[in-house]
């Protein structure tokens, strides 16, 4: 019998450091949650890119708040009945961040975290930030574990090479525990379990037995550094951002052809779909590894540039429906991406094999506030339980599957100090955010002008009380 299954939609969205409307984006929101479905989804995930300018994006916290709130007004319009969704989580890593909604929230349980930055100083001008949870149905006795990556790549046509490292980082350090914590944990287990020598031992047979517990040892370390990455083998895998992938590794010249959505037009987009670059690197297997991508059937979801409002509208006015063109000093790409990874073949027989289900993969419409497209995946995900979907032993030691798979095993090593360099480059964030807050923006500069006034003020009573 198959398995009950999970009602799930992913949204990635580059903000372009903009407040969006609320009204306008639930009532895109609305008619993605309708489009192949009549009810609405259990969970709604949100992967938002340059979600406020920089400053506050790196001091984070309170600053980020008004941004979070009209996201989570925009998700509870488009639900129309009042209050639907739960805000279960809302996290940053600088400019890129991850909401999860829920309708009921004591299914989840076991809510657990990650964050890399690979931007400069592996700060998180670009990086990833990752939730993983437990989703239970009834009194517990189904139940499977969701892991969820929200993460901007390199940007750039000629970054091709960076955006495939961007991605190794991910694999590498964004952990849903300390490595250094685990790396200790076996190898204390190492040092209580070998064996001490003796003078009546074998050389030989001492020599196997250390051989065989090194062995077993550093299979059990693997094991363990597996579960806390991405490629957790007992967890299904969404990963979406702005992937920053584009058709071609320059600036188009003069004159170049463009997409096109008119389906007559020689230039009609789906015909530059070939020159994707992520579809090209997944298949060379360098990047985005095992994970599995709808058809794409959507126009580029990038750049493009609002034309002025028509019919004396301001250029603050609610519009549902934006004119716009294509930037012309970037070629149009498809940079907008969702991506997931599919029950393994290990799971059930060929013939009832339960598989994700995708409901919709689609576009939302133009909004003025960015130069980018909102794309969602509408998918129903098997309630497998986290023990089915682990592979079994004798498949973790088989090369050949290995090789294909990063549930059996990593295509990286994971870095044992990621969450030493992550704290670091948390300082950083916040020193180069305040500063630039105080000195760039006018809040920072009523801050300046207020310490100043008490500075003064304090000197000025210093002087007269002597």
């Amino acid at each position: 019998m198959a398995p009950s299954t999970l009602d799930l939609l992913v949204l990635t969205f580059n903000c372009a450091k903009n407040l969006i409307s609320p009204g306008i984006f639930a009532s895109h929101l609305q008619s993605a949650f309708a489009q192949n479905a009549t009810g609405l989804p259990d969970l709604v995930v949100l992967s938002l890119q340059e979600i406020a300018p920089l400053s506050q994006a790196f001091i984070g916290d309170y600053f980020l708040n008004p941004y979070f709130a009209r996201f989570d007004e925009a998700v509870n319009l488009a639900a129309i009945r009042d209050r639907q969704y739960k805000l279960i989580k809302a996290h940053n890593v600088g400019y890129t961040a991850i909401m999860l909604f829920a309708k009921d929230p004591a299914r989840l349980r076991d809510l657990r975290e990650a964050e890399v930055g690979f931007g400069a100083a592996d700060m998180g001008n670009k990086g990833a930030v990752g939730l993983r949870a437990l989703y239970q149905v009834g009194d517990g006795e189904r139940s499977t574990e969701l892991t969820f990556v929200a993460t901007h790549l390199a940007a750039m046509e000629w970054n091709l090479p960076r955006r495939n490292a961007n991605w190794a980082a991910i694999m590498r350090g964004l952990t849903f525990e300390n490595p250094e914590e685990v790396l200790d944990k076996v190898r204390s287990s190492e040092g209580a379990s070998t064996p001490e020598s003796s003078e009546g031992d074998a050389a030989q047979e001492r020599h196997h037995l250390l051989q065989d517990e090194h062995h077993k040892q550093h299979l059990e370390l693997r094991r363990q550094l597996h579960d806390i990455s991405v490629f957790k083998s007992s967890s299904h895998l969404f990963v979406a951002g702005d992937l920053n992938y584009r058709i071609s590794t320059t600036s188009p010249p003069p004159n170049a052809a463009f997409p096109s959505l008119d389906p007559e037009s020689e230039h009609h987009y789906p015909n530059f779909f070939p020159l994707d670059q992520l579809t090209r690197e997944r298949a060379a297997g360098r990047t985005l590894h095992g994970l599995t991508e709808h058809e794409v059937r959507f126009p580029p979801t990038y750049k493009y540039i609002a034309r002025p409002p028509v019919g004396g509208q301001t250029k603050d006015a609610e519009e549902t429906e934006v004119r716009w063109k294509f930037a012309p000093h970037r070629y149009p790409s498809w940079t907008d991406r969702i991506l997931y990874l599919d029950v393994p073949t290990w799971v059930g027989s060929h013939g009832d094999a339960p598989r994700v289900n995708v409901r919709a993969y689609d576009a939302m419409p133009v909004v003025r506030t960015s130069d980018h497209r909102p794309v969602f995946l509408r998918v129903d995900v098997p309630l497998i339980s986290p023990g089915d979907l682990a592979p079994p032993a004798s498949l973790q030691s088989n090369e050949t599957d290995a090789a294909t798979d990063p549930r059996l095993r990593l295509p990286v090593e994971i870095d044992p100090e990621a969450w030493e360099r992550r704290k670091a480059a948390r300082q950083k964030e916040q020193l180069v955010g305040w500063s630039m807050f105080l000195w760039s923006t006018k809040e920072g500069a009523w801050i300046l002008a207020t310490l100043l006034l008490a500075g003064l003020g304090g000197y000025w009573y210093y002087q007269t009380a002597k």
